[in-house]
């Protein structure tokens, strides 16, 4: 492709932005001109993230030094909080440029729920509601026309694309779902934390932010408004599990009447049909996360419950891939009118 399209990637030290630069070094469309680490300012990205040695890079620079006036989109990795300021100042002093943001700042509608969940006054108020939400099966249309894309959390992704079509579609009862999420270490970043040490994640199976993980919040507001629940609330536990990336999660759901397990199924097959990431596997096959590993894609199915009138829909994703960048490149396809494969079309690794 003669003119690619020169993109900047904020927080490009964090397993997010490296998995980033990972794909988007491959994507045909793609020059990647600016990555940015005010901890790792100055350094060739190779001395941060020795596997990618193999290719030319940008040193990386301070988010205050970027030269945002020549990239055309920026992909934000920063953490929560860090990303309004220069989303906002970029967003206004550079209005042909688009943001992909892979942070929670702009995933929740309300500001007033943000400051609920994450502790925090809302600093881009005033550009909240450019703001489209990026998982891109339900929201492909609305994301060709945006310049700010909230890409959602890893957990809500695979969630989401499992029960928001029962739940629009009323095939489930919204206010009873039970969720019994499971990811690996990488999904709680690369600085340095007691829970993540090698001898206290390995070997072992660790529940946490039980009853108050943020992105609960997303996973509400999604399925709300799919079921037409205002307030909706459900039960959602996150655990920890010891492998580098990966997810899967199990989600319990009573059944309206007259639905079953395989009408869930089937209605999931129809949705998905002539989507090119997300899988309803065989009848029989239960998703594992070695279906997915280092892939864009997502692998669902469901059961029937043995309890009667209940099921449970099974859903797996790599956090990183379709969980993080994977997907914002799906986005970055989808906004700038590119074949929405485009340089994720990377097959599971196995084993």
């Amino acid at each position: 492709m003669a003119d690619k399209i020169r993109i900047g990637v904020l927080g490009a030290s964090g397993y997010t932005g490296a998995d980033l630069v990972r794909l988007a070094a491959r994507h045909p469309a793609m020059e990647i001109a600016v990555l940015t680490a005010n901890s790792h300012a100055g350094k060739p990205m190779r001395d941060v993230f020795q596997h990618l040695s193999h290719i030319e890079l940008p040193d990386l620079v301070t988010i205050e030094d970027a030269p945002w006036n020549e990239v055309d989109a920026v992909f934000c990795g920063l953490p929560h909080g860090t990303t309004q300021a220069i989303t906002k100042e970029i967003f206004e002093k550079h209005p042909q440029t688009k943001i992909i943001d892979m942070s929670a700042d702009f995933r929740l509608r309300d500001p007033a729920v943000y400051k609920e969940w994450y502790g925090l006054d809302h600093m881009a108020t005033d550009i909240q509601g450019e703001a489209v939400y990026g998982l891109t099966e339900l929201y492909r249309d609305a994301i060709r026309e945006a310049r700010l894309i909230a890409c959602p959390g890893c957990y809500p992704t695979a969630v989401l694309l499992a029960l928001v079509p029962l739940a629009k579609a009323a095939m489930i009862d919204a206010s009873d779902i039970v969720i019994d999420a499971k990811s690996g270490v990488s999904g709680a970043g690369r600085s340095l934390k007691e829970n993540t040490l090698f001898c206290e994640a390995g070997e072992g199976l660790s529940p946490y932010a039980v009853g108050k993980h943020r992105h609960m919040a997303e996973i509400e507001q999604e399925i709300g408004t799919a079921a037409g629940v205002p307030d909706l609330r459900v039960n959602f536990t996150p655990h920890l599990i010891p492998m580098s990336r990966g997810e899967l999660c199990t989600s319990y759901v009573r059944l309206a009447d007259g639905a079953s397990a395989r009408d869930l199924r089937h209605h999931l097959l129809e949705t998905y049909a002539g989507e090119p990431f997300v899988t309803v596997a065989d009848e029989d096959v239960l998703p594992r996360t070695q279906m997915v590993r280092g892939s864009n894609y997502v692998v669902v199915n469901v059961v029937p419950d043995r309890i009667p009138g209940r099921a449970i829909v099974i859903s797996t994703l790599d956090n990183l891939v379709k969980g993080s960048a994977g997907q914002a490149i799906q986005n970055f396809n989808v906004a700038y009118g590119i074949d929405e494969t485009t340089g994720i079309e990377q097959l599971p690794l196995f084993p």
